[in-house]
C-alpha cells in the first residue's frame, strides 16, 4: 500500500509509475468483480432504518452485493438502458441507493438527484438528462419522496419507467403490520410504468451480466451541481475519474478491515466517490445510518453510539455536522476511529480544536469539486495535519494557481503562499467536456487543460494548498477586494458561534459593503452587540470589519451542509432596497429576488397602493449595482 506523509512521498508515487499503469481496473464492473472474488463474505454495505443504536440493521456481504448489482444492472439493460442512456434515482440513502449507483453506472449512465429538491427542479434535471429510468421510492409514512418525484416524472417526457423500492422490508414487528394501513396515497399522474424494485430485479440473472463490458473509458454518470451559486449544472464523470477517487483513499489509508460510518447523501460526490468508490475498492464496509443521514431523527444524539456499534474506524462528516456533534457529551466508546474525513466546506479552525479535545480524534480536512469527479488534496493521514488548510494535492493531481483571464489564458503563475485560482488537472477532469451544455464549458479550462475552480488559494513552501475564498464569493467595497473568509473565521472563534455566512450587501456609495450572519450554538445568547465587538478585536482587515450583522435561528444551508450564500444575498438586496424606497418614500416592496442567467440576483417588485413611475424607483434603486424589475 503507497504511503503519502509529505510532498515528496507524492512525486515518488508519480514517479514510479504513471496512473494508467497504475489504476487497479478500467471499469467499475471490473472493479466490483475483483473486489467480491477477493473478499465475498466481507461486510460491503449496511443500513439501519432508525438511528437506535440497538435498531435493526441490514448488511449486504460483497457477494450478495455483487449479485444485486449484476441483478439491477440486467434489469437496466432489459429496460433499453445502453452505454449512453440515462438512469436517475431520487433516492434517500439505503442499501437500494448504493446498489443503484453502481449498477446504473455500469449498464449506463447514473444520474443520482437530490430527493429534497423541488418536483420541477428534479423535472429540469431530468429532461436535462434525458433520463430514460428513474428509481426512487414507494410512498411511505413521514417522506413525501414519491409524491415528489411522481411530480418530478410528469414533468419528464422522457422518463419512461419508475422504479419504486418500499422501505417496508426494513421494517420489524407491528411497526410492518401498521405501516401499509397508513401508507399516503401517490395518485399517479405520469404516463411511465412502475416496477417494484425487488420484483423486477428478482426476474433477472444474478450470477453474471448480460451484456459484454465497455471496451472505453466512458462517461458512466451526471451529478448535478451549483454548490453555493444557485444555478444547477450537470457535470460528466468518466470511469477512470471514479475509480481514482477510490484508489486516492483505498490506498493512502483504507483497507478491507476498515468501517466508514458515512450519514452523507449518495446523491453528493462526497459520499459517493472518496467513500463509496473507496469501499468498493479496498473490499471495506460503508454504514448508512438511516434515509435521511445526519438530517434524520436522533442521528446527532446517538451518533457516538453508532460509531460503537458499528467500531466505526472513519466517520464521514461535514462542518454544520462537526458543529452539532459537539454540542452534545462523546457518550460512548469511540476508540476504534483512527480519523474523521471532512469536507464539502473549509472547517473553522476553532471547530476543528473543540473536536480534537472532546474525541481525541484528530479531523482529516480535504477539498474536492464535482467538476473534477470530486478529489483534488487532503492532509496527509500518515503525515503532517495543517489546521486550516486543504492539505496535499493528491498523487496525479496537478494544482497550478494561475492568474487567467476570462478566456482561460494564463496571465501569470503565482509563486510560494501566492494568491490566486486554484486550477487543478487530474483523472477526474475532463478538459473542454466537464459539463454536458458545451456552452458551459467556455472559459473553464486554464489553457485548455486545468480546470478553474473558482476558488482563491496558495501553494505554500511544503506544497499545503490552502483556500483563501471563492474567486465569485469576494466582497469588492469600493475596489478594495476584501476575502469573507476572514471575516467568517473571527466570527466563528466566538464560543456561542455555530456557524458564519459573510457575504457582500449592496451599497449606494461602496458597490457592497460586508455583511455577516450568524447561527448561535444550542442555548446560546450571544447578541449582536457583543458579535460585532468581538468582530472589531479579532478581524484585523478594518474594511472587512461588517457593517450589518444579524443572528438568526438557523442559516439556509445545502444539503450537504455548506452555507447557501445565494439566500443570504437575496435576504441582503431585500433589506437593503426596501430600507431605500421606505426612507425616499417611494410606494414599493421588494417581494422575492430571483436568478437570471444573465443578470445574476434581480429585485423584483410590487407597489404598495398607487404604483410608482420607472424613473422614481430608478432615482432609489438605480445607485446599487443589482438591478430590478416589476413582479410579474
Amino acid at each position: 500500500m503507497a504511503k503519502m506523509a509529505s510532498l515528496a512521498d507524492k512525486l515518488a508515487i508519480e514517479n514510479e509509475m504513471p496512473w494508467e499503469a497504475r489504476q487497479p481496473a478500467r471499469t467499475l464492473r471490473e472493479l466490483l468483480d475483483k473486489t467480491a472474488a477477493r473478499v465475498p463474505d466481507r461486510p460491503a454495505f449496511s443500513f439501519q432504518l432508525f438511528s437506535d443504536p440497538g435498531a435493526a440493521a441490514e448488511t449486504l456481504d460483497w457477494r450478495l452485493t455483487r449479485e444485486k448489482v449484476v441483478r439491477t444492472a440486467n434489469l437496466f439493460r432489459s429496460l433499453g438502458i445502453g452505454e449512453k442512456d440515462v438512469v436517475a434515482y431520487i433516492l434517500p440513502t439505503i442499501n437500494e441507493t448504493a446498489i443503484a449507483f453502481m449498477a446504473g453506472a455500469i449498464a449506463g449512465i447514473v444520474n443520482p438527484i437530490n430527493p429534497l429538491l423541488e418536483p420541477k427542479q428534479m423535472a429540469a434535471l431530468l429532461r436535462e438528462s434525458g433520463a430514460k429510468v428513474v428509481v426512487t421510492l414507494r410512498s411511505f409514512p413521514k417522506s413525501d419522496v414519491a409524491q415528489r418525484a411522481a411530480e418530478a416524472v410528469a414533468m419528464a417526457p422522457d422518463v419512461e419507467t419508475v422504479i419504486e423500492v418500499d422501505l417496508l422490508r426494513y421494517l420489524t414487528g407491528l411497526k410492518k403490520l401498521i405501516v401499509p394501513l397508513l401508507r399516503p396515497r401517490n395518485p399517479v399522474r405520469h404516463k411511465a410504468r412502475v416496477l417494484d424494485f425487488d420484483r423486477a430485479i428478482a426476474g433477472q440473472p444474478g450470477d453474471d451480466y448480460t451484456f459484454p463490458d465497455t471496451a472505453e473509458d466512458r462517461i458512466a454518470a451526471y451529478f448535478h451541481t451549483g454548490g453555493t451559486t444557485g444555478m444547477p449544472k450537470l457535470a460528466q464523470h468518466r470511469y477512470s475519474g471514479m475509480i481514482y477517487n477510490g484508489w486516492c483513499v483505498n490506498e493512502l489509508i483504507a483497507s478491507e478491515e476498515d468501517t466508514f460510518l458515512c450519514p452523507l447523501p449518495l446523491f453528493h460526490v462526497f459520499a459517493a466517490y472518496p467513500i463509496l468508490m473507496a469501499v468498493l475498492a479496498s473490499g471495506a464496509h460503508m454504514v448508512m445510518p438511516t434515509p435521511a443521514g445526519y438530517r434524520g431523527e436522533g442521528v446527532f444524539d446517538n451518533f457516538w453510539k453508532l460509531v460503537e456499534r458499528w467500531q466505526a474506524t472513519f466517520m464521514v462528516t461535514v462542518p454544520t455536522a462537526v458543529a452539532q456533534l459537539m454540542q452534545r457529551p462523546v457518550d460512548a466508546d469511540v476508540s476504534s476511529l483512527k480519523t474523521a474525513l471532512c469536507g464539502s466546506a473549509p472547517l473553522p479552525v476553532e471547530l476543528f480544536r473543540r473536536f480534537e479535545e472532546a474525541t481525541g480524534v484528530t479531523i482529516l480536512e480535504g477539498y474536492g469539486m464535482t467538476e473534477a469527479t470530486c478529489l483534488i488534496s487532503a492532509n496527509p493521514y500518515d503525515g503532517e495535519k495543517k489546521i486550516g488548510s486543504v492539505g496535499l494535492p493528491f498523487p496525479y493531481t496537478d494544482v497550478r494557481i494561475l492568474d487567467c483571464d476570462g478566456a482561460g489564458n494564463i496571465r501569470r503563475e503565482a509563486g510560494v503562499d501566492e494568491v490566486a485560482e486554484i486550477c487543478v488537472f487530474n483523472p477526474g477532469v475532463i478538459p473542454g467536456a466537464t459539463y454536458t451544455d458545451p456552452e458551459k464549458n467556455r472559459g473553464l479550462f486554464a489553457e485548455g487543460r486545468w480546470l478553474r475552480t473558482g476558488d482563491l488559494g496558495r501553494i505554500d513552501g511544503d506544497g499545503y494548498l490552502w483556500i483563501t475564498g471563492r474567486a465569485k464569493d469576494l466582497i469588492i467595497r469600493g475596489g478594495h477586494n476584501i476575502d469573507p473568509a476572514i471575516i467568517e473565521e473571527a466570527l466563528a472563534s466566538h464560543p456561542e458561534v455555530a456557524f458564519v455566512g459573510a457575504i457582500g450587501q449592496p451599497d449606494a456609495h461602496s458597490g457592497e459593503l460586508p455583511a455577516a450572519y450568524v447561527e448561535l450554538v444550542e442555548g446560546g445568547t450571544a447578541t449582536v452587540e457583543e458579535l460585532m465587538e468581538h468582530a472589531r478585536r479579532t478581524i484585523t482587515e478594518r474594511a472587512a470589519v461588517p457593517k450589518y450583522l444579524e443572528i438568526l435561528d438557523e442559516l439556509p444551508k445545502t444539503a450537504v451542509g455548506k452555507v447557501f450564500k445565494p439566500a443570504l444575498r437575496k435576504m441582503a438586496i431585500t433589506r437593503v432596497y426596501n430600507a431605500a424606497l421606505a426612507e425616499a418614500g417611494v410606494p414599493a416592496v421588494v417581494v422575492r429576488v430571483v436568478e437570471d442567467k444573465k443578470r445574476g440576483l434581480v429585485a423584483c417588485l410590487e407597489p404598495e397602493g398607487e404604483k410608482p413611475s420607472d424613473e422614481e424607483v430608478n432615482k432609489v434603486l438605480g445607485r446599487f449595482p443589482r438591478p430590478w424589475e416589476w413582479a410579474g
